[in-house]
């Protein structure tokens, strides 16, 4: 049976956008419905699995919403289909996207397709193994190809998208020539691009440490994610990062904390405009209620200032992240630096 081209149309859109499934039409890693035609995580009654590893595990999310039947009858015109992601796609998306069009062009997942999915899920949840080298991982090279980006807008998004899906095929026909994907240096100093992007990822060990030294550190008592009891760990407050894999390094880094287990608690402000907690999932603690107690108080602020408060603070409260990353209202939070960091010490003490 012999596919007609399928031509992606892509709309970027911000995060939590809702949507109706519509014909022709898949929306990825956004939607905040898992259904067929829309796939995404972000929402409680989500399953434990990231975007990509639902498709992998539910072909039917996007078998049984588009027709193949349109796509092997013979026309000149190609089969257009819309994808509708999140601004910024990220490695979540991508994978999303590239196993969307490589399952409408089988017709089924393979192996190598379900081993692109349960990556993603440990990169999405940030879970991968602190023992892997972080410069040779997928994740890290995908991130350093995204920095040499130079558009705006959603013509940056586009171009993600391109580099993402060269990179993700790259990925794929390696592991099916039986190469090792997840991290095997050797395999990706072989490809100039990606060889800069590994040495990009190690040089960048070097930004994380420079940003290191004008980071605030903390202790904080944090709850378990089991709802019972707390668990003192190392947190690192940093403002507008140079290091694009600071999380990363931070939790890896056992030398510069007191109880040697790495950062468990990072909170990034980027210019005053977003503000990123999160912690460690291998530390089994969670943040479960911090996003309240920072919600509240946006509250009291915005309508001292008479401003709408129709962005919430994210709390992470999927089954994926279980409360475990919290991310600022995307039209930008009236609280201050300190208010932030205050109202996390206040969450510490509770």
């Amino acid at each position: 049976m012999i596919m007609n081209h399928i031509t992606p149309i892509y709309r970027f859109v911000p995060y939590g956008s809702r949507f109706q499934a519509k014909k022709d039409t898949l929306v990825l890693d956004v939607g905040m419905e898992t259904i067929p035609g829309i796939i995404d995580h972000h929402h409680p009654e989500a399953e434990p699995e990231c975007t990509a590893s639902l498709i992998v595990k539910n072909p039917s999310l996007v078998l049984s919403h588009v027709n193949r039947d349109r796509m092997t009858k013979e026309s000149e015109q190609p089969y257009v289909l819309h994808i509708i992601t999140h601004r910024r796609p990220d490695f979540d998306a991508i994978a999303s996207i590239f196993l969307v069009l490589k399952l409408l062009e089988t017709g089924e997942v393979d192996p190598d397709m379900k081993k692109i999915g349960s990556y993603t899920k440990l990169v999405d949840s940030a879970s991968m193994p602190k023992e892997w080298d972080l410069p040779s991982t997928p994740y890290a090279i995908l991130r350093a190809l995204f920095l040499k980006i130079r558009k705006r807008n959603d013509e940056a998004c586009l171009e993600r998208v391109r580099k993402g899906l060269s990179f993700m095929n790259f990925l794929y026909d390696c592991s099916k020539e039986g190469h090792e994907i997840f991290q095997n240096k050797s395999l990706f100093l072989r490809i100039y691009g990606y060889k800069q992007a590994v040495q990009k990822a190690e040089d960048d060990y070097f930004d994380y440490l420079h940003d290191l030294e004008k980071s605030q550190t903390l202790s904080l008592d944090l709850p378990l994610s089991s709802g019972v009891g707390k668990k003192t760990v190392d947190g690192l407050i940093v403002k507008n990062p140079c290091s694009y894999l600071f999380k990363d390094w931070a939790r890896r880094d056992i030398s510069h904390t007191l109880l040697n287990q790495g950062f468990s608690f990072l909170m990034t402000n980027f210019g005053n405009t977003r503000y990123i907690l999160g912690v460690d999932p291998e530390m089994r603690i969670y943040l479960k209620g911090l996003g309240d107690l920072l919600n509240h108080k946006e509250a009291e602020q915005r309508k001292r200032e008479d401003r709408p408060f129709t962005e919430r603070w994210y709390e992470g409260n999927c089954p994926l992240f279980n409360f475990r990353i919290i991310d600022s209202p995307q039209d930008m939070s009236s609280l201050t630096h300190q208010e932030i960091v205050d109202t996390v010490l206040k969450f510490s003490r509770l």
